[in-house]
């Protein structure tokens, strides 16, 4: 009896044990090359702008934790600003006082957060513009009780705040405080993106899309929303402490209802319940100030242009973007590129 073989008429594969080579993602590319050019601005910059990266990366990490409070939680804070300043007086008061301080800094975001914390149970009731009015009324009496108290230097504010040393390193000069902003900003962009990726982000994302629904589905809605609340929060006492210890000074004028305001247009500009957006918004909103100031102090511009020019602007850019872009400057791009790289013929 003879046997007959059958020969495969399939291609032959890759050899056993070797797995397809995976191109990386366009946006781990974009990652990788943002978090290069981050790290070599500051040492190609010139010293005297420094500063204004300094305080754009510490916008971007108060920005990071708004973004998730409004894109995932549909709450508006029109107050962060004064969580930034209960961490940077909570840094600047343990620093002055003679304790470490590095523990100062550690402090600062466990301060901001457990603050938000405890006027996020009555607050967080409220919704819409409520809770925004209620917000900027909590920065409005923050800003005046810390203006009358003797312990915190009043209006004054407290000087001298030693620099940061951190085991022995002590943070001097400009770049060093760089290098710690971006450290700062890394960190609020790691624990949002696990937040994101993990079960309780799949919570936020329903959250965001219906509250109802959410809530009918077994999503706990008072805890998720008084949880991200504290958390960014914490991002801006962070940033705050890291801001006290740069500049060597705080004060109530440090942190003005301006500043929160400031920090929700960058929101609504690049994007809100984006990392993209919160770092897009942050990086436009403050080279624009930037130019408006250095436009509203030349030679014949009154005492006032800077703040009339950023409060014109502020309108402006918010009625373009809810009329033009109403999902930000990230959203809108990426759903342009996807529609127009869906329309591509495959290639081969």
């Amino acid at each position: 009896m003879s046997v007959s073989v059958r020969k495969s008429s399939r291609a032959p594969g890759p050899a056993a044990g070797t797995a397809p080579r995976r191109r990386p993602s366009p946006g781990a590319v974009a990652a990788a090359g943002v978090a290069v050019a981050a790290l070599l601005v500051p040492l190609l910059l010139p010293e005297t702008q420094v500063s204004v990266y300094v305080l754009l990366v510490l916008a971007a990490t108060v920005v990071v934790g708004l973004s998730m409070l409004m894109g995932y939680a549909g709450q508006v804070s029109l107050g962060q600003a004064s969580f930034t300043m209960i961490g940077g007086y909570t840094a600047a008061l343990t620093a002055t006082h003679g304790l470490p301080t590095g523990l100062g800094l550690l402090l600062a975001p466990l301060a901001a957060a457990a603050a938000a914390a405890l006027v996020g149970v009555p607050l967080l009731r409220l919704r819409g513009h409520q809770l925004a009015f209620a917000t900027l009324a909590i920065q409005l009496i923050l800003l005046s009780l810390v203006g009358r108290q003797e312990w915190t230097g009043g209006d004054i504010g407290l000087q001298g705040i030693p620099r940061l040393r951190v085991a022995g390193y002590e943070f001097a000069g400009e770049v060093s405080y760089a290098y710690l902003a971006l450290g700062a900003l890394g960190l609020a962009v790691l624990i949002t993106r696990h937040i994101v990726a993990s079960r309780p982000g799949r919570g936020l994302r329903a959250l965001a899309t219906s509250e109802v629904a959410a809530a009918s589905s077994g999503v706990p809605v008072a805890a998720y929303k008084q949880a991200v609340f504290a958390l960014s929060a914490g991002f801006a006492g962070l940033a705050g402490g890291v801001y006290a210890f740069y500049i060597g000074y705080v004060a109530p004028g440090s942190f003005p209802v301006l500043l929160s305001f400031e920090y929700v247009v960058m929101v609504v500009v690049g994007g809100a319940g984006t990392i993209w957006g919160a770092l897009a918004g942050a990086t436009a909103i403050t080279l624009l100030l930037q130019l408006l100031n250095d436009i509203g102090t030349r030679e014949g511009m009154p005492a006032s242009a800077p703040t009339v020019l950023s409060y014109a602007v502020y309108g402006l850019l918010l009625v373009l973007v809810v009329l033009f872009l109403p999902r930000g400057l990230v959203p809108s791009a990426t759903g342009w590129w996807e529609r127009r790289t869906a329309g591509k013929p495959m290639e081969g």
